[in-house]
């Protein structure tokens, strides 16, 4: 053999490893992306499902102000939730505001600030933010109270210029993470008259510094008005904040102030602009649009009305002295209960199907919110008499249109906050056309068709938004004309997901900036990262499957008449989304949730056993308590939140039946006071006839042995 057929077949064989080795790499990052993708789909089916049950809850709550009678203890408890402060006019408002009694101790080693506030002013209180330093309440009132001045006399749309000389930065949800901000600032600049900002809502909830973020944002906002554009997000809602932490995190930072403080905030969420216009070309929103989106009503509408956007607003009636007296969806709902003749809506905004056929619609939707089967005799009686007395003949849940005299206005207030929902909850999706958004509970999902429609409309070439977290932190969808850009990196875990900013200048191209603001999660690897973020992903999945063992249970009963306690994996995987109704690919994920199956068969009773969850070490004799604490933890905090009107973070004896109680309705089932009372005397620690709120929840919170093993 001459030296070049040796030399020909070492090239074979060099070629032929490479390829081996090429196509062994190839499977190697299908199968990571295939994990990432299942884990992505498990932490966003179990987030967007805990905002059904927000929508869910606080229609229920809608629904307990709308049917019953001013005096029930249902209504009592949560009507203060739908009003806004007593509070009239503007001159009410700024004493409402007041800060001078508030003394600063010699103590205080914070930034002080000076208004009206200037850059080193805004600089220093960055700083101290950066060193986990905490602004006194006198400082954080009176920095509220000239934000609000400010807010109240800009637009509804904020129309932004670009030129030569410098470009827009648009960021997208922050969502409390302090260190994306901070991050931002360092690679990009803080915001000047030379570096315009945007920023696109959701700047509170589920992240430790919420407050720490509006209030930078807040004061560069007061320095550079003309540079500075905070648009709403669907999270700027004192009730969402009920739920996702935000109301807690203030409590908890300024327990003092902390009332006062929230309700300024309520406030000035209502006056944030609803969307920014770059060089009238560029829409930015933070949910969305859908088929009705109209930038000219969006224009007109009175904004500061929507204190929570969950709610159509009452027509607005002047009394004798001036004053507002409108009771509002998110404002004020006063004590003599629904206007007659008003015209009710089920869901959010949109609607899939005529009144007969709502019964038919899938439980992840808002249209089908059934009245609880629990109610007294006495409280059905009561419905169907403030029902006829309102004009309703169909069940909760049915429109009714009205002939009164109110009808008209009170239409015209639906198609305002349709607008407006729309624009904070909507998500777009790749098929044609506009329909409700189900997965979330509110809004729509609007198609491309749509897309071209809204923008040919009103001559605009992008829409830029955000709601959504992004694997890479932004992604292009329908043809290009639609950008999504997130900011809060390691939004769901550390590695699931990069954060990004854009740079956008005269041309309208949109630049993109990632990054990932934890230093841990910069240093691991592809697999490194996939493998912690599974990790955290299942470990949320089996504290679901956990909590619903005695759904599950009977579903898979139902597969097994011959109680084997074996089920085939195609049933177990039914049953299982039956229960959970999640959406994912559960015959994928069997692998990581099911040790082991034989010949495709399922031993669901050791399944069940196997979920390496503990529970707390409570001695209570109703156990089904148990199981729906588990379930409806998030709602039960947030009904107790909700009566814990002074904001003490403890509740009674008496406030804590009540808080089950409305549970109960809630979720159509029955707990005996007994049990109830059984439960709150187990965790009454110090024996003081009262309960802390955040000891209650941490005492309930699961852990799964599986992570610590």
């Amino acid at each position: 053999m001459g030296k070049s057929e040796v030399r020909l077949k070492k090239c074979e064989r060099a070629i032929r490893a490479a390829l081996l080795i090429q196509r062994w790499y190839r499977q190697y990052v299908a199968r990571l992306e295939m994990r990432r993708r299942c884990t992505w789909n498990i932490f966003q089916s179990i987030e967007y499902a805990g905002e059904q049950d927000q929508i869910k809850l606080y229609n229920f709550f809608d629904f307990l102000m709308h049917h019953f009678t001013p005096a029930s203890s249902e209504r009592s408890l949560i009507s203060h939730i739908f009003r806004v402060n007593e509070i009239c006019r503007d001159a009410e408002w700024e004493r409402y505001f007041c800060y001078e009694s508030i003394e600063v101790p010699d103590s205080y080693t914070g930034p002080r600030l000076t208004f009206p506030m200037t850059f080193c002013g805004v600089s220093k209180v960055v700083q101290a933010f950066k060193h986990k330093q905490q602004l006194h309440a006198r400082y954080v009132l009176q920095l509220l109270r000239e934000t609000w001045r400010l807010l109240r006399i800009l637009t509804n749309i904020s129309h932004v210029s670009t030129c030569h000389t410098k470009e827009i930065t648009i960021c997208g949800d922050l969502h409390g993470h302090l260190e994306d901000l901070l991050l931002i600032f360092y690679k990009n600049g803080l915001p000047s008259s030379e570096k315009p900002y945007v920023f696109n809502g959701d700047f509170v909830d589920r992240g430790k510094n919420s407050l720490e973020i509006l209030l930078i944002l807040f004061g560069f906002l007061l320095v550079y008005p003309n540079d500075v554009h905070l648009n709403r997000g669907n999270h700027e809602d004192h009730i969402v904040n009920l739920r996702y932490g935000f109301t807690k995190e203030v409590l908890g930072k300024y327990r003092v102030h902390g009332k006062k403080i929230l309700n300024l905030l309520q406030k000035i969420f209502s006056w944030l602009p609803l969307a920014t216009v770059i060089d009238h070309k560029v829409l930015i929103v933070h949910g969305g649009i859908s088929a009705t989106t109209d930038l000219n009503a969006i224009a007109r509408v009175d904004r500061h009305k929507y204190v929570s956007a969950l709610r159509p607003p009452k027509p607005t009636h002047y009394a004798a002295d001036g004053c507002k007296t409108q009771a509002m969806g998110s404002n004020h709902r006063e004590a003599s209960g629904p206007a007659e003749g008003r015209r009710r809506v089920c869901s959010l905004t949109h609607h899939s199907s005529p009144p007969a056929q709502r019964s038919d619609l899938p439980r992840r939707s808002l249209h089908n919110l059934p009245m609880g089967s629990l109610l007294s005799w006495s409280v059905e009686e009561e419905l169907k008499r403030r029902r006829r007395l309102a004009g309703f003949d169909q069940s909760y849940g049915e429109l009714q249109r009205s002939d009164t005299e109110s009808g008209a206005t009170a239409e015209t207030d639906e198609h305002e906050w349709k607008q407006i929902v729309d624009v904070l909850w909507s998500d777009p999706m790749p098929q044609n056309g506009c329909i409700p958004n189900e997965v979330r509970g509110g809004g729509c999902y609007w198609g491309p068709d749509v897309t071209e429609e809204v923008l040919g409309r009103h001559n605009l070439q992008l829409l830029i938004r955000s709601h959504e977290c992004k694997q890479d932190g932004y992604e292009f969808c329908h043809n290009r004309r639609v950008l999504t850009i997130f900011s809060a990196s390691n939004y769901y875990e550390m590695g699931s997901n990069r954060g990004a900013y854009i740079r956008m200048g005269p041309d309208l191209v949109p630049h993109f900036i990632q990054y990932q603001a934890s230093q841990a999660c910069r240093e691991l690897t592809l697999r490194q990262s996939v493998g912690w973020t599974e990790r955290s992903a299942l470990r949320a999945l089996r504290e679901q499957l956990f909590v619903h063992k005695s759904d599950l249970i009977s579903a898979f009963q139902e597969f097994d008449p011959n109680n084997t306690g074996k089920i085939s994996l195609s049933h177990w995987a039914s049953a299982t989304e039956s229960v959970l109704k999640l959406g994912l690919p559960w015959r994928v994920l069997r692998p990581q949730l099911v040790s082991s199956t034989q010949y495709g068969i399922v031993d669901y009773q050791m399944w069940i056993r196997e979920l390496s969850i503990t529970e707390p070490k409570l001695q209570i004799s109703d156990t089904s308590i148990l199981e729906t604490m588990y379930k409806n933890h998030s709602n039960l905090e947030t009904i107790f939140r909700v009566i814990d009107t002074d904001h003490s973070g403890s509740i009674s004896f008496e406030e804590f039946r009540q808080t089950w109680r409305l549970l109960c309705s809630h979720l159509k089932t029955e707990i005996s006071d007994e049990a109830i009372a059984d439960l709150a005397h187990s965790i009454d620690f110090n024996k003081d006839g009262s309960i802390d709120i955040n000891e209650f929840m941490e005492a309930f919170r699961l852990v799964d042995l599986s992570a610590h093993a």
